[in-house]
């Protein structure tokens, strides 16, 4: 029993930190799946390139919702940061 209380309250801790979009923050003409996959893939430099300066953002706001959030994951796992080999090779 104390062990489903645990599991419960963490799982309502993780619950409370999902981020959630405000409405006006989603247009139907705005960037989509395939510019949420460019996006992702080009991350690792966008986010350097942000940290600088204020003309430059890692996500597109507003955005068609979750189409673009898809190919935004699309990106950064399977074309950006994720898709390097992490197994190691013998020397």
């Amino acid at each position: 029993m104390k062990r489903l209380l645990v599991i419960l309250a963490a799982s309502l801790a993780l619950a409370a930190c999902v981020a959630t979009e405000a409405p006006s923050a989603v247009n139907p003409g705005a960037p989509g799946f395939l510019l949420g996959v460019w996006h992702g893939f080009a991350f690792p430099v966008t986010f350097i390139l942000s940290l600088f300066t204020d003309d430059i953002s890692i996500y597109a706001v507003p955005n068609n919702g979750h189409w673009y959030d898809f190919g935004y994951f699309v990106g950064i796992c399977f074309l950006g940061v994720g898709a390097r080999n992490s197994k190691r090779r013998g020397p």
